[in-house]
C-alpha cells in the first residue's frame, strides 16, 4: 500500500486518516469500535479526533471521541499499532494556545485516551492573544517529555504559518510539520493558492478535512428534499447551487466510468492532489469504512481529475 511521510516529520502513513467527531454523536461506542475494526483491518492506522468531539451535543462528556478511542485501544491492545491525531483549542477561544491551556488539554485527552503519549498534537484553531513563542514553547516541553512527537496547525492562514515556523526556527523550537486545513471538490480557496504552495515549498505534511464536504459528494443530497436524511443535512444546503450541480453531473460520469461512488471518486481526487498526504474522512457504518479505503487507492486518470477538477471551478 502507499505510504506518504507527512512532510518533514518522520510519521510516515497511509493514504487515509479516519475521522471520528461521529463517535458519540452518530455513533455510539459499540459501532465506533466496529468501525475501528474494519479500519485496521483494512490495512489503516492514523486515527484524528480533538478534544472537543463532540462536545456540541448535549449532555455529551468533554472530548467522548477520545474517550471511545482510549477504550478500543484498551480492548485491542493495539495503541502502538496506530497514529493517533487530536487537537487542543477546539472551542477557538482566546487563550486556547496559551502554555497553561496545553498543559492541561493534552492531560485530559492523554488521560481519556489511556496513553503515553500523542503521535500528532494539533493547534486546533489559531489563538492571536498567545504568542507563537509561548505556544511553540509549551510544544517543546510535550516533546521533551515524550508526550507529543510532532505537532501541526488546524485552520492556520498561510502567513500564519510561516511565521509561527519562523520563530521557530530563531527559538530553536519545533515548527509545526503538519497542516490541517478544510479541502474537498468543493470547498477549495483554503488551501489552493498560497497554502499549497506553501506546503510544497516547505515540505509540510497537509491531512485534509471536510473531504466529502459534509456527505454532499457520497451524491446522497440532490435537492432541498435530501436534506432530512441525516441529521448533517442542514450544513449541506449551501452546497446545492450551480456550482455543486456541476460537481455532482461530473461525480457521476467519472465513477461510472471508474465503477465507483461519488464518494470514492472524490477520496480518489484529493489524493492526486499536489500537497495532499492524506484526505480525513468520517464513517459511520463498515461499508462506509471499506468505501473509503477503495476510493483511497483508486487511480483516476489525468483526464479523470481534470473535468473533476474544472467542474468544481
Amino acid at each position: 500500500m502507499d505510504r506518504r511521510p507527512l512532510g518533514r516529520s518522520e510519521l510516515v502513513i497511509e493514504p487515509l486518516v479516519l475521522g471520528t467527531n461521529v463517535f458519540g454523536w452518530t455513533v455510539d461506542q459499540a459501532g465506533a469500535f466496529d468501525i475501528l475494526d474494519a479500519y485496521a483491518e483494512a490495512g489503516f492506522t492514523a486515527i484524528d479526533t480533538a478534544e472537543g468531539y463532540p462536545n456540541w451535543v448535549p449532555g455529551n462528556p468533554p472530548g467522548l471521541s477520545e474517550t471511545i478511542i482510549g477504550n478500543w485501544f484498551k480492548a485491542r491492545g493495539n495503541r502502538e499499532a496506530m497514529h493517533l491525531f487530536t487537537k487542543v483549542n477546539s472551542a477557538n477561544q482566546p487563550g486556547g494556545l496559551s502554555a497553561e491551556a496545553i498543559k492541561a488539554g493534552v492531560e485530559g485527552s492523554l488521560k481519556r485516551l489511556q496513553t503515553d503519549y500523542i503521535d500528532l498534537y494539533f493547534s486546533h484553531w489559531p489563538d492571536p492573544t498567545t504568542s507563537h513563542e509561548e505556544t511553540l514553547g509549551a510544544y517543546d516541553t510535550l516533546i521533551r517529555a515524550g508526550k507529543v512527537r510532532v505537532i501541526g496547525a488546524s485552520n492556520f492562514p498561510p502567513a500564519m504559518v510561516r511565521e509561527a515556523n519562523e520563530i521557530a526556527v530563531i527559538k530553536s523550537l519545533q515548527g509545526y510539520d503538519v497542516l490541517q486545513p478544510r479541502y474537498n471538490l468543493y470547498d477549495r480557496a483554503e488551501f489552493e493558492g498560497d497554502l499549497q504552495k506553501l506546503v510544497l515549498e516547505d515540505d509540510i505534511g497537509t491531512i485534509v478535512y471536510y473531504s466529502l464536504a459534509s456527505g454532499f459528494l457520497t451524491g446522497k443530497y440532490r435537492s432541498k428534499d435530501d436534506l432530512g436524511k441525516s441529521q448533517r443535512g442542514g450544513g449541506i444546503e449551501k452546497y446545492l447551487d450551480a456550482k455543486g450541480q456541476s460537481i455532482l453531473a461530473s461525480l457521476d460520469t467519472v465513477a461510472k466510468a471508474n465503477d465507483a461512488t461519488p464518494a470514492e471518486v472524490s477520496l480518489a481526487w484529493l489524493v492526486a492532489q499536489p500537497g495532499v498526504s492524506a484526505p480525513i474522512a468520517s464513517a459511520t457504518s463498515v461499508a462506509q469504512v471499506q468505501s473509503l479505503a477503495k476510493g483511497v487507492r483508486l487511480k483516476l486518470s489525468e483526464d479523470d481529475v481534470k473535468a473533476l477538477t474544472d467542474a468544481g471551478k
